[in-house]
């Protein structure tokens, strides 16, 4: 049976249903394990919204300073008429309520945090100067050195007495005690010594304080800026580290940040295990031998896993200890400015996987330790089930307290303009959402599992303050949230009544491959399934399509290419003998299962560090379980480098995608029509920006002349096929072949057409193989001569065929000279060059190409029969 269908995301309820998922209980360390219900509510009727938004600054303020500070904000809000005028009509005017009728009933839910959120902003900038002055907190808090004195400030109001203590002052305090505002802020001026700072640069310094016991303890600074542990103790505690250098120690910026890119292509990667060697590798390392590799196979973003201090090194940097400090374990703050700025310079972005959704349990060195039973106002975090997450054995942040928004703002300030990242991943951003955390809860699409009771609105709003500070701070930051619930307006500008994120990451997607690659034979793949599954996201918000990142790479679990061809991967993967159809079978899907997820799974792609080229083996950071061994937490990048082994195939393949989309820029084109579904061949033909994209799943059948559709009439051929000899494939596809379009039907009828499209073409599609067609731009007059008289558009295009050696374009007078490869000639692959049928300088920005009917589109077929999915799992 072939199916013909037209798929673009459509503005209307349900364009957006998340596959019924299972409940999956997996380690702490991995953040799509969800906590247990909490009780507590938000309220979200009308006549219950009068409920005092400024309670949040409750802790701050006692007696009469607060019945004098709740006087003050009431006479500002409602004594200037034209601010509330404003505000009122923001209110009202929601424009993501137009993007989705759906989401009318629930008008009152987004009027109702519209309002906590304006309200919000309005109290930053009568108290604090707005929302970025705001979020300069850490001028204030923590060390800051002034004119003939170091100044140390403190949050904590459950203390009795506090003083700080280190090196500087033999760990004594009795000469160092700090004073308490009303606020429940220490604080100590700490004067120079002949001329230099009390504190030396690179000493150790600790808060202690005494709380309502009596008893005397030691915590870390909440905003120290460094952290370390004593190497040669085992499980040593940290120590605060006073962090500032002198200026010729000091790393100052060198390369200005590269512009946005039209689509985000991620290179997710962990610093620590970057490393050949089983060892932790540092940013430094990092920098001059990574970085280098991202460039080479056309990544444009960087997102950097486990920067923030975490005392804990397997929990993957999602167990935060110390927010303001990098991880130690791979060098010093002035190292990681070298990293970045090393990017910067190879114009690449980089992104920090930022972790406010629950901090560390660790009392000695995190900030857990500030938490000595006082109540919720007084402490970073809800007391009780609220404020502890049962999954993650983690505490959750309060949201509604005023010094917890000051930290985490600040928090996302300091990476921002400290270290020049260029934008965050939000991990855990389905725990924000919900009371419930999302645990013991399958997301059906239905609005009422988003919209209730249920929804917490204290962390909705802080993210939709987070959101408004980057992107007013650097307006071209990227942000992506990690959410596995796919709430509405979750990647809407906050201005809109959404919560302000860029891309949300399509996390169904790697889960739906995975399940396919344990649970089904190649015979059972359904290509309506795994179509609907890439496809399936909500109109007019962008998605980060993967088909595996570090989730997918853990102890327990495999990668595809480990799941598709398991021991062989040590023993069959050598060019200088035959392939076992193990490895033949193995090497093609995990070639065509990324490039299906690239081009068809969303806006922006990601990788993780070592999947471009099959990695084997899981990622096991050192326990106590393997003897702490850091064997399995490394990166073998000797495979991929050693030039008789078939690694090199998949990592070709995977930098000629990026180069794909680098010339023709498919992942940002609005342009995506799925043109037939092909069950019993095990076909997928699509149209992404102006590429035309078949895929042949079936594991034996090749298909001569086989009939795609497609827009445009013209010629068209070959830009990438994963059956090329320089991808490890058998080279069944002539690149040099001319596909001529036939017109189909009647113009402008849509049912006359073949699959909907207004013309077609024949191409060979051999098994399990994936080949993108270009239109090559041709001068009117021999268009008139080949086509019909209707065409008249022209798209200037260039082959992009990709050579594994070194990814340049042959001009069109050297193809007749392409050598012949054979299946022995192994080692004539290296000489291989590329084909290309213009020059790069000639190449024009591609604009996106669509029907004038293909914006109002709605998915037919997959929309209005979605497959039954009720006994599968997607996240």
């Amino acid at each position: 049976m072939q199916t013909s269908c037209a798929l673009l995301s459509s503005p209307s309820r349900g364009s957006f249903i998340p596959i019924p998922t299972k409940n999956l209980l997996r380690a702490p360390r991995n953040k799509r394990s969800f906590a247990s219900p909490c009780t507590t509510g938000a309220i979200f009727e009308s006549q219950k919204l009068s409920r005092d938004v400024f309670s949040i600054t409750a802790s701050r303020l006692r007696n009469d300073r607060w019945r004098e500070h709740c006087s003050n904000i009431s006479s500002v809000l409602t004594d200037d008429s034209s601010t509330m005028a404003d505000v009122e009509k923001e209110i009202e005017n929601i424009h993501i309520l137009g993007l989705d009728q759906g989401l009318e009933p629930y008008k009152d839910h987004f009027r109702y945090r519209t309002k906590r959120y304006l309200d919000q902003k309005k109290l930053f900038e009568n108290f604090e100067g707005g929302l970025e002055e705001f979020a300069l907190g850490y001028l204030k808090f923590g060390f800051n050195k002034e004119e003939g004195c170091i100044v140390y400030q403190e949050w904590a109001p459950a203390a009795q007495e506090a003083e700080i203590i280190g090196d500087f002052n033999v760990w004594d305090g009795s000469s160092h005690k700090m004073e308490k505002n009303q606020f429940g802020v220490w604080s100590i001026k700490i004067p120079d010594c002949d001329g230099k700072p009390a504190i030396p640069h690179n000493s150790r310094v600790k808060f202690r304080f005494k709380h309502n016991s009596g008893v005397w303890i030691d915590r870390i600074p909440a905003w120290i800026k460094y952290a370390t542990v004593d190497p040669t103790k085992f499980a040593a505690p940290y120590d605060g580290v006073y962090w500032d250098p002198p200026a010729s120690e000091r790393y100052d910026f060198k390369y200005p940040r590269p512009p946005q890119p039209k689509a985000p292509r991620i290179y997710e990667a962990h610093v620590g295990m970057s490393s050949l060697e089983p060892r932790v590798n540092s940013y430094r390392e990092f920098a001059d031998y990574v970085l280098p590799r991202i460039k080479e196979n056309n990544y444009n973003t960087v997102q950097l896993m486990a920067i923030m201090e975490h005392s804990y090194y397997a929990s993957f940097g999602y167990h935060v200890t110390n927010f303001f400090a990098v991880s130690s374990r791979s060098g010093t703050p002035e190292d990681l400015k070298y990293l970045i700025d090393k990017a910067h310079s190879l114009g690449l972005r980089v992104l920090m996987d930022v972790v406010h959704s629950h901090a560390s349990n660790n009392v000695t060195d995190g900030l857990n330790g500030f938490d000595v039973g006082q109540g919720s106002q007084d402490s970073y975090f809800h007391t009780g089930d609220r404020g502890y997450h049962q999954v993650w054995d983690s505490r959750l942040f309060n949201y509604s307290n005023w010094e917890v928004l000051r930290f985490l703002l600040s928090n996302l300030r300091w990476w921002l303009e400290e270290y020049k990242f260029d934008g965050f991943r939000f991990d855990g951003v389905t725990s924000m959402l919900y009371h419930h955390h999302g645990i013991n809860l399958t997301f059906t699409g239905d609005y009422n599992e988003y919209f209730s009771e249920k929804t917490d609105v204290d962390a909705v709003v802080y993210l939709m303050l987070a959101n408004t500070l980057i992107h007013s701070i650097m307006p071209d930051a990227t942000v992506i949230a990690e959410d596995v619930s796919g709430m509405p307006g979750l990647c809407r500008p906050v201005s809109e009544g959404g919560i302000g994120f860029d891309y949300r990451l399509a996390m169904g997607i790697p889960d739906k491959w995975i399940d396919y690659l344990k649970n089904k034979s190649y015979a059972d793949w359904s290509m309506k399934e795994i179509t609907w599954t890439l496809t399936n996201r909500r109109y007019t918000e962008k998605c980060v399509a993967y088909a595996e990142s570090h989730d997918q790479a853990i102890v327990g679990d495999k990668t595809i290419a480990f799941l598709l061809m398991d021991r062989e991967m040590y023993s069959g993967m050598s060019c200088l003998t035959e392939a076992s159809p193990v490895v033949d079978h193995g090497i093609a899907l995990v070639k065509m299962i990324h490039f299906l997820s690239m081009a068809l799974g969303g806006e922006a792609y990601l990788n993780f560090m070592g999947n471009e080229f099959g990695h084997p083996d899981w990622i096991d950071f050192p326990r106590d379980g393997n003897n702490w061994s850091y064997e399995k937490c490394r990166r073998q990048w000797n495979l991929v480098d050693t030039d008789h082994l078939r690694y090199k195939f998949m990592n070709a393949f995977d930098r000629a995608m990026n180069l794909l989309d680098e010339e023709f820029s498919f992942l940002a084109s609005e342009k995506q029509i799925v043109s037939s579904i092909d069950e019993d061949n095990k076909v997928i033909v699509f149209e992404r920006g102006d590429l035309v994209f078949v895929f042949n799943f079936h594991p034996e059948n090749t298909y001569e002349g086989y009939k795609v559709g497609c827009d445009l009439p013209g010629k068209y051929q070959v830009a990438l096929d994963s059956d090329a000899w320089v991808f490890g494939g058998h080279g069944r596809v002539g690149h040099d072949v001319d596909h001529f379009t036939s017109p189909e039907g009647i113009p402008g009828v849509a049912e006359t057409n073949f699959n909907g499209r207004p013309n077609s073409f024949k191409v060979l599609s051999p098994p399990q193989a994936c080949v993108a067609y270009y239109r090559v731009e041709e001068s009117l007059d021999e268009v008139q001569d080949e086509q019909p008289a209707t065409f008249t558009e022209t798209i200037s295009t260039n082959l992009v065929l990709v050579s594994d050696d070194d990814l340049q374009e042959l001009p069109t007078e050297n193809l007749q000279e392409l050598p012949k490869v054979g299946n022995s000639d192994v080692d004539g692959l290296q000489d291989l060059p590329a084909m290309g049928n213009s020059d790069v300088d000639d190449l024009q920005e591609l604009g996106t190409v669509a029907n004038s009917d293909v914006g109002q589109s709605k998915v037919q077929d997959l929309e209005e029969n979605p497959p039954d999915l009720d006994d599968e799992s997607d996240d």
